[in-house]
């Protein structure tokens, strides 16, 4: 799909021959000739890049800047500019611009700043130099704490280490764990999985030690366990906190000593795993209330790594849903340009309890509900669209004054300050407007 730029600027001129060279480069191409039609076009419609001119007659550049950071802080801008001013390079940037072109523009300059645009708009994934081979190509996601999570397993990847992998339930612990097994030496041999939640104690110990024919009822054959089949490799103790105390202290003698013995039978069998564990639990609280062992504890907690919560990661939203977009759509085979922007804002201002899976689920939900090219905000869940609504709108328990001057001034910033459309979406004179917005202080 082309990808879509919004230019914003009062020289005619100027504009047709953007339009002209922006499209022979291959992009679809919107225009406004003015800041306040501009942040009106982003709440409109979707767009990739917006390029706007500084000096404009009624909003300028930089406080229409302001804006559509407000309503979408991930869109990404490029400022335009005459004046080799570097208060207005400063004053760009500090509002949130991805870059800034000096009139008249270098070609080349505005192609490499549109493409850098784009990368960072796109569906980008953390890589390093390996490319492919990097441990965390899978990994999605640019914020900072992703940035910190990546550092930390492309530097204990290749170690021996035990790693305890913590985080919330549907944050990526598993992804986190495929990593560290694919920085690693072992990466050639098996990355065995075994969720501890998903089995009764007796179940679980058959399932990580193995056991021989007739050990209980059912044992009607002689079966490995988890720990020969992970041998060389690594093993993956997923949910490690459900584990019972009992079951506890045979996995603390499996790891001390390097081997293990089936169910029902007295020779040990030696064993070369390395072993990974996730939790979304609190071990340190747990270990103090006697729920987990100390020992295994500090046996399973050489190094820890954190892996963050969704909505303390809002900036790789985007980057997430347009990656589930692309998947989804492929496997329904479907043909979508992204998401409209009242969707977007609605999953930027969105709690994510369930974290990355909860967004892919609402993604694959839209992406098979939605008819048109774009996901509007008809396809979410009403959990999303409610939760948003309370947000967004007056809250519980204000005197009607106050919700009257919220109306007023949500009104007026969704509009960009153009008061004869803001009286005209309230309802009222244009006269009663601005009567209102002095008494309530608005008319600065």
């Amino acid at each position: 799909m082309k990808a879509r730029i919004l230019v914003v600027d009062d020289d005619r001129a100027h504009m047709t021959m953007l339009v002209a060279m922006l499209g022979s480069w291959g992009y679809e191409v919107d225009t406004a000739d003015d800041g306040a039609m501009a942040v009106t076009r982003v709440r409109e419609r979707a767009y990739d890049v917006v390029l706007t001119d500084v000096r404009m007659a009624e909003v300028d550049g930089i406080e229409a800047l302001r804006r559509i950071k407000s309503y979408n802080p991930y869109l990404p801008v490029l400022i335009m500019t005459a004046y080799s001013s570097v208060d207005v390079a400063v004053q760009a940037l500090k509002a949130g611009a991805l870059d800034y072109l000096h009139k008249p523009l270098d070609f080349n300059e505005l192609r490499t700043g549109l493409e850098r645009a784009l990368e960072q708009g796109g569906a980008q994934r953390v890589v390093g130099a390996g490319g492919a081979a990097d441990p965390v190509s899978e990994m999605i996601g640019d914020s900072p704490p992703m940035r910190e999570l990546t550092a930390m397993i492309r530097a204990v990847a290749p170690s021996e280490a035990s790693v305890l992998i913590l985080g919330e339930s549907g944050t990526g612990k598993e992804l986190v764990a495929k990593a560290l097994h694919e920085g690693s030496p072992r990466k050639a041999r098996p990355m065995v999985t075994v969720n501890c939640a998903a089995l009764a104690e007796n179940l679980l110990e058959s399932e990580l030690f193995g056991h021989e024919k007739g050990a209980y009822t059912g044992a009607q054959r002689q079966r490995d366990g988890r720990f020969v089949q992970a041998d060389g490799g690594t093993l993956f103790l997923d949910e490690i906190g459900e584990m019972a105390p009992g079951l506890q202290a045979k996995l603390l003698r499996a790891l001390q000593q390097g081997e293990v013995q089936r169910l029902g039978s007295d020779r040990s069998i030696r064993v070369d795993v390395r072993v990974l564990a996730a939790t979304n639990r609190d071990l340190e609280a747990e270990v103090r209330d006697g729920g987990f062992r100390e020992d295994l504890y500090y046996r399973l907690n050489v190094i820890a790594l954190r892996v963050p919560a969704l909505r303390e990661r809002p900036e790789d939203i985007p980057l997430l849903a347009r990656h589930f977009l692309h998947r989804f759509a492929e496997r329904n085979r479907k043909s979508y340009r992204g998401f409209s922007p009242r969707v977007m804002d609605l999953m930027l201002h969105y709690d994510w309890p369930g974290n990355v899976r909860e967004l892919e689920n609402v993604v694959e939900r839209a992406v098979i509900l939605s008819p048109g090219e774009f996901v509007t905000e008809n396809d979410l869940p009403a959990t999303l669209r409610g939760s948003a609504k309370s947000d967004t709108g007056p809250s519980g328990g204000q005197s009607l004054e106050d919700a009257e001057r919220e109306a007023i001034a949500r009104t007026l910033e969704q509009v960009g300050n153009n008061k004869s459309e803001a009286a005209r979406v309230l309802g009222v004179t244009r006269v009663t407007l601005r009567s209102k917005m002095k008494k309530f202080g608005l008319d600065s």
